[in-house]
């Protein structure tokens, strides 16, 4: 079995099971974002400035893995026409489960983000890629493929792990591996990660995750860092994510 059905399945799994990132949208939030009142994360920690946003109403927006009812239903309420894709089919149906409670339309696409994506050319406004691309191998035809779909001048925002954590063991204290992080390579790192139900997962590098938005094209627009939220590490200050806001320039040539 590929990587990414096993990592299905496990999402599929966990959603079953009531993880974090599997809790949708409640109602009294949801009309909270059509009050106006919202904020939304790409990273485990942090909001999204929301200067990082264009005005939403009209604009064709593509959760890209961004499935379990979270994310999506704040851009619909603020009047965004909503796609999310994501290789997840229970993930999705919390974003068509949201969708019907408050009487909007979603499009919810079942595809693995790895493969070349379901999408014409020039589809998209804006991309929302929330922390998720450390499930896959190969993160430069990504952003390929992101540059390919958005419209001139669309935008990308995007959670990234900067490989920090795969370094350490459970106890975040002990250095046990070295990067980069890639379990198909490596046979004691599955072995770990298998043992800690964390599905199968890569390290990335700056040059894949900025440097490979830059060579897709995109300019640069802002970053900020994040910690994992809880536990030694955050405790300590270290940052373990980024976010990053990038944007295909509006001018073809």
């Amino acid at each position: 079995m590929r990587y990414q059905d096993i990592n299905a399945y496990i999402f599929d799994r966990w959603a079953e099971e009531g993880w974090q990132s599997s809790r949708p949208l409640n109602h009294q939030n949801y009309q909270n974002a059509v009050l106006g009142n919202w904020q939304i994360r790409l990273t485990p920690g942090r909001y999204v400035p929301r200067d990082w946003f264009p005005p939403l109403q009209g604009l064709q927006v593509l959760g890209l893995a961004s499935g379990g009812g979270q994310q999506m239903p704040v851009f619909a309420a603020q009047g965004a026409v909503c796609t999310v894709l994501d290789y997840s089919e229970k993930q999705l149906e919390n974003d068509r489960l949201v969708a019907q409670r408050e009487h909007y339309e979603i499009r919810a696409i079942r595809a693995d983000m790895s493969l070349p994506l379901p999408f014409d050319d020039e589809t998209f406004d804006l991309i929302f890629h929330p922390l998720s691309n450390c499930y896959i191998r190969d993160v430069e035809q990504v952003w390929q493929e992101c540059w390919r779909i958005l419209k001139p001048g669309g935008i990308l925002m995007s959670g990234l792990d900067n490989g920090i954590n795969f370094i350490f063991g459970e106890d975040q204290q002990t250095i046990e591996f070295r990067l980069p992080f890639d379990p198909l390579w490596n046979p004691e790192q599955m072995d770990y990660l298998e043992a800690h139900d964390l599905g199968i997962q890569f390290s990335h590098s700056i040059e894949e995750q900025i440097g490979g938005q830059l060579r897709a094209g995109f300019i640069l627009k802002d970053i900020y860092e994040d910690t994992n939220g809880h536990g030694f590490l955050h405790e300590h200050g270290v940052p373990t994510f980024w976010a990053s806001l990038s944007q295909k320039p509006a001018d073809r040539n």
